[in-house]
């Protein structure tokens, strides 16, 4: 693990591991970025490791349900780095790309297989999966995948697996909903409940703040914000791909380089641009909800909510993508007018008050540096980038 820059567990992963490894069924509640991946990672590898089975076409012996095809990919990804010396066979399996070498792949049997609900129905229609012989079953993100209407899916699944298997359930936030679904899942005689849920669940790492801006000023504020901290990576959230595309346009109007991620990208572009932004070679992303979950890259240091989400779990979600291990991170949300009602979700789903950056009481400076021409007044340098930019985009 220190080759992995791991020192100790995190909170979820010590309570986990060992419940885990004892067999025993486990529901784990914690927040983004907290480590959960490698929580059950950890010790399904070693299980799977110390007790080896012969393998047979479709054969599989850890099925790791999540609900997007880049969650499946970059927990695969883990899977791997973890257990690179253990012999264990890992694959991810999601949609967007061609099937036949994914069942070629699957012909010679797979320990452990991470797979979005879609495709995973699709192969194993197609006899190329055996799931009748799954030792462990872990779904990842269960909230998000109960809002993108899976629970049928889930339940679907079981009909397939065998009734005895260890259960796994690793979500960020818990509801009636999830723990219906749960004792499902779970075996109810031998279920162990893990919550490591502080009340506000925007982790503490995070310094979040809110700033009241026009819908036609937004713009303007990004644009300083990315040119006063070029290095910075940053992951900007806009409600819709349409959206999006118009941020990144008009980032590239002010030579601001910048890549958009959205359900509209083709698969294959999707992963190369979460790559390039994982490498650093493009340090600005502007996404729809798309990037909300599960997507792994510690070194991003500053979220903008361009747009306020219309669901107030999402906000917690897209800060959670920073700030995540013991890095710090920031996140800045514009709110328009009209996004006022969504403000007051999110703090009632929080369960606080959200700073408040008033730039009209020349709390600019909390924000971004000075500007270049010396002036503190941010209503004068709003008139002035709207006059020499010729537009009045109000998307």
């Amino acid at each position: 693990m220190d080759k992995l820059g791991w020192k100790r567990p995190t909170d979820i992963q010590y309570k986990a591991i060992r419940h885990i490894l004892e067999g025993e069924d486990v529901m784990a509640i914690a927040q983004t970025g907290t480590g959960k991946t490698a929580a059950f990672a950890i010790p399904t590898l070693h299980m799977i490791q110390t007790r080896k089975r012969k393998y047979s076409r479709g054969y599989v012996r850890c099925l790791v349900m999540v609900p997007t095809r880049e969650l499946a990919k970059q927990i695969a990804g883990v899977y791997r780095e973890i257990g690179k010396h253990t012999g264990v066979k890992v694959f991810g399996l999601f949609g967007g790309v061609e099937q036949e070498q994914q069942i070629r792949t699957l012909d010679n049997g797979i320990d452990i297989l991470i797979a979005t609900p879609g495709r995973m129905f699709d192969l194993n229609a197609q006899k190329a999966l055996d799931l009748s012989r799954v030792e462990y079953l872990i779904l990842d993100e269960a909230d998000l995948m109960l809002d993108m209407g899976f629970a049928k899916d889930i339940r679907d699944v079981l009909r397939y697996l065998p009734k005895k298997r260890q259960n796994l359930f690793f979500s960020a936030t818990i509801s009636k909903t999830i723990k219906s679904l749960a004792y499902e899942v779970v075996s109810k005689h031998n279920t162990i409940r893990i919550q490591i849920s502080p009340k506000n669940p925007v982790a503490k790492n995070i310094d979040h703040a809110v700033t009241f801006v026009e819908m036609e000023d937004k713009r303007f504020f990004l644009e300083n914000l990315l040119k006063e901290y070029p290095e910075m990576k940053v992951v900007v959230f806009a409600r819709t791909k349409v959206r999006v595309e118009r941020v990144v346009k008009a980032m590239a109007r002010v030579a601001i380089a910048s890549e958009a991620l959205h359900g509209g990208v083709d698969q294959k572009d999707r992963f190369a641009i979460l790559e390039r932004f994982r490498s650093g070679e493009n340090r600005v992303l502007i996404t729809t909800d798309v990037a909300a979950r599960g997507i792994d890259i510690p070194s991003v240091e500053y979220v903008v909510n361009y747009d306020l989400p219309d669901v107030a779990e999402n906000y917690v979600h897209r800060c959670g993508r920073t700030g995540r291990g013991k890095n710090r991170g920031q996140a800045l949300s514009f709110c328009s007018e009209g996004e006022r009602e969504l403000l007051k979700e999110i703090e009632e789903y929080t369960g606080e008050t959200i700073e408040v950056y008033d730039l009209s009481k020349g709390d600019y400076e909390s924000i971004v540096k000075d500007s270049d021409d010396g002036t503190d007044d941010w209503q004068a340098l709003l008139r002035k980038a709207n006059s020499e930019d010729g537009t009045e985009d109000t998307w």
